[in-house]
């Protein structure tokens, strides 16, 4: 008897045991968490892993292509949950703005590293002698004129809605050159491909991480030394009228944003989301999945997935 006794115990437990488990993996709301996706590779592809792995913890998922400077509004009100690569260089002010008004919270860093940047191609160093300094690219700004820009030398900026402030820096630093900005991604990388094929000068905007730097060899512009007072204080700098007359953060934080009321209403998958870390050759990586192998998004999410359980297994459990 006492042996049955124990058996009953012991498989109790088990029930209690798988019981309590369940309890820990149901999701605390049915409704679904709304991932905010861009329109560069390596944040589609990220959005769908951080969205895959959620999932993976029972949640709903949902997923809206978004401007990506209209997010934080929209994560400010509730209409999105998470965006999961906010570069410095490009949406830091947005999003600080956004914090301190209340509605978006720093859901913390990715270990990566960011520079974004005008960059270009190894061979344009013997077209334009001098550089990376750019004083020498706007000595040599003829030599990146094309038709619609001459005589003024052409700066292949990303679209419009990555908010990268290049106007204003040509204008604070006298520079000879039109910016002309790309519909998408996609367009930049087009157009350096074309570019390098014929050694043609170019100089465009490129970033790090990203899957161009195992590509193409190259270099970024070397601006006067970003610093917090460049970018609200006209007397910072060389130009004692005008912002921006500097670089852009040479070693920028990568975040993720999130809803203010989502540790409430989801805190397994806020907690989780807090977790959640890439590398620079992590990222690199999803972006090449894409720009290099062809894969749609979703399906370079599943291969990361299925490549990596080692690192994003601890992140949820």
């Amino acid at each position: 008897m006492a042996k049955i006794r124990l058996k009953m115990l012991v498989g109790a437990m088990a029930v209690a045991a798988a019981s309590t488990s369940a309890a820990a993996q149901a999701p605390e709301s049915d409704d679904p968490i709304v991932v905010a996706t861009h329109n560069w590779s390596s944040q589609v592809v990220m959005s769908h892993i951080v969205g895959r792995l959620f999932e993976e913890k029972g949640y709903q998922v949902r997923y809206t292509p978004l401007d990506s400077q209209a997010v934080y509004p929209a994560i400010g009100n509730g209409d999105v949950t998470v965006q999961v690569e906010v570069w410095e260089g490009a949406f830091g002010p947005a999003f600080e703005q956004a914090v301190q008004a209340g509605g978006v919270v720093d859901a913390g860093d990715h270990d990566a590293v960011t520079r974004e940047e005008w960059w270009y191609p190894a061979y344009v160093a013997e077209i334009c002698p001098g550089l990376p300094d750019w004083q020498a690219l706007n000595a040599c700004a003829e030599k990146f004129a094309t038709p619609e820009t001459a005589p003024q030398g052409r700066f292949l900026a990303g679209p419009v809605d990555w908010l990268k402030h290049d106007q204003e820096r040509v204008e604070a630093l006298g520079m000879d050159f039109q910016i002309v900005n790309a519909g998408s991604a996609a367009a930049l990388w087009a157009e350096l491909d074309s570019a390098a094929r014929r050694n043609a000068p170019i100089v465009l905007f490129n970033w790090t991480p990203n899957f161009v730097e195992a590509v193409h060899e190259g270099t970024f512009v070397e601006f006067p030394e970003y610093a917090e007072g460049c970018k609200s204080d006209p007397a910072w700098g060389q130009n004692p009228e005008k912002t921006y007359d500097c670089g852009n953060p040479a070693d920028g934080y990568l975040k993720k944003a999130a809803w203010s009321g989502m540790e409430e209403k989801w805190p397994g998958a806020y907690e989780a989301l807090t977790r959640i870390s890439f590398t620079n050759p992590q990222i690199a990586e999803m972006a090449a999945l894409v720009d290099v192998e062809g894969l749609d998004p979703e399906e370079a999410a599943e291969a990361w997935l299925e490549e990596n359980e080692e690192i994003w297994r601890p992140w949820i459990d």
